[in-house]
């Protein structure tokens, strides 16, 4: 390895690309200014930095949870000093190719919940929509503000072994991890300003605005511009993401709520306050559909508002993200998103798909159950990364357990070849080593679509993970978007 300090000098590289170093070793041109200013850096100067970067997460308050773990649930994201880095003709391409995949969801839900002509001309099989448990008869018939559904998605990408990013999955309920992109950034420059090229590092503390914007964007009809009143609907402390929550409403200066501060009169919301009961109306919510309203869902859950989908569906209020995206966060509906962009777009889609086999095909489901040993089993409508079975990790008791599960509900799942995908360096508590890394960019979307420069990335806790989400107790990193000199 080229000279990049003591703590890289026994990197060995994985068998997927590594995003700073070629296989020959050398380092990539968008991380060699990067590696240059990491040279003159001692093992001790990383370890204190990281150290003060650790500290500085957790006096913000930086935590996540992971539910499955004797030593606690509640804990400080891990977070590593080295940035990943994506350079301006890269970003350029990936930005087109979320506003894309996002614009086309959209399209699809409101098509969906209305008049299902991409399920009368084929595009997606009607026996997907009957199993996703995402789709919601609640939804039918009404068509949001603006027409848009997926206010916030979040659009998980890897880089596969040939260098090309992918669409993992898409997430266009209640998406978490923006609160952690915008944390890292402070901390970085807190910890380490100066790894940064001067002025060549596009910002990301302009996203509360941003939301802020979209939120006003999407008001009721007839709410003047000045008079909106937005809140975050949150289900309360112990949620995994309630950090984020009560982050974006302190940075967008809005109420945190949850559902017991909500009434509805005359399908109208109102906020519980000091001062008396003070319309509210746009929610952004962080609660799930089936808790969102015991009356219209589940009856015991005690998150949400009584009478809020009636007030929603009568145009009186707008909830962020809309009810019924579900659908849309499907994995066995994933399959069929290319050939939804191509059909509400009238484009080839310019982010691929992971090659993926859905057990409603027959002939899919033949192919899953015979080379199980050799693909990932994923629930098609789970999340966190629960329940999924790595085949060539996997025992072959394992593995016959999950053909039979396969086999017992095939509309339930979905098969993918194992990704090398590409791994960044990651400080292990002792000194750097490659870890799997996905990416989620952040999409906003009222009366039009802005992408979060960067985005999330997350990075898998051992060198034989495949698996990254913060809940399975995995890290994160910050983001770079390299600038283009004229614009630095």
């Amino acid at each position: 390895m080229p000279e990049t300090g003591d703590l890289l000098s026994d990197y060995t590289l994985l068998a997927g690309p590594d995003e700073m170093f070629a296989p020959d070793g050398s380092i990539r041109p968008k991380y060699s200014g990067l590696g240059s200013r990491l040279a003159r850096w001692t093992e001790r100067d990383f370890l204190a930095r990281q150290a003060a970067a650790d500290l500085d997460q957790l006096n913000g308050g930086v935590t996540f949870t992971v539910y499955q773990d004797d030593r606690g649930t509640e804990r400080i994201f891990p977070f590593s000093l080295i940035p990943r880095v994506i350079d301006a003709a890269e970003w350029d391409r990936l930005e087109a190719g979320l506003v894309q995949r996002v614009t086309a969801l959209n399209r699809f839900l409101v098509d969906v919940y209305t008049e299902q002509r991409c399920i009368k001309d084929g595009v997606i099989p009607v026996d997907v929509l009957a199993t996703s448990e995402g789709f919601n008869l609640r939804a039918m018939g009404f068509v949001p503000p603006l027409g848009v559904y997926a206010h916030i998605a979040g659009i998980d990408l890897i880089r596969d072994q040939s260098g090309e990013y992918r669409v993992l999955e898409d997430n266009v309920r209640t998406p978490s991890g923006v609160s952690y992109v915008l944390e890292n950034r402070r901390t970085m420059l807190n910890a380490a300003p100066d790894l940064f090229p001067t002025g060549s590092v596009a910002p990301v503390d302009d996203y509360p605005d941003r939301l802020l914007s979209m939120l006003n964007a999407v008001r009721p009809d007839g709410v003047a511009s000045e008079d909106v009143r937005a809140v975050i609907l949150t289900p309360g402390s112990q949620n995994s993401a309630y950090f984020e929550h009560s982050f974006l409403a302190r940075q967008m200066g809005i109420e945190l709520v949850e559902g017991r501060d909500l009434t509805v009169h005359n399908q109208c919301v109102y906020l519980r306050a000091t001062t008396g009961l003070e319309r509210v109306h746009v929610i952004y919510r962080r609660v799930d559909d089936d808790f969102l309203d015991p009356l219209a869902f589940r009856p015991d859950s005690m998150l949400g508002v009584t009478g809020l989908a009636d007030a929603y569906r009568g145009g009186h209020v707008s909830i962020v993200n809309a009810i019924g995206n579900g659908v849309a966060d499907n994995k066995v509906v994933y399959r069929f998103i290319p050939d939804v962009i191509r059909y509400f777009l009238g484009e080839e889609p310019l982010i691929r798909n992971v090659d993926t086999w859905v057990g409603t095909k027959p002939e899919d489901l033949a192919y899953m159950i015979e080379h199980l040993g050799d693909l990932v089993l994923k629930p098609a409508n789970g999340s966190g990364g629960y329940g999924i079975v790595i085949g060539p990790q996997s025992t072959k008791a394992q593995i016959e357990e999950a053909r039979e599960q396969v086999r017992a509900n095939p509309a339930g799942f979905i098969a993918q070849p194992l990704q090398e995908f590409s791994t960044i360096p990651t400080f292990n508590g002792t000194k750097l080593e490659p870890r799997r890394a996905d990416l989620r960019p952040f999409i906003v979307t009222g009366s039009s679509s802005w992408v979060l420069p960067g985005g999330l990335t997350r990075v898998a806790s051992r060198p034989e993970s495949y698996i990254v989400n913060s809940s399975q107790g995995g890290g994160s990193k910050d983001t770079w978007v390299l600038r283009r000199r004229e614009d630095a």
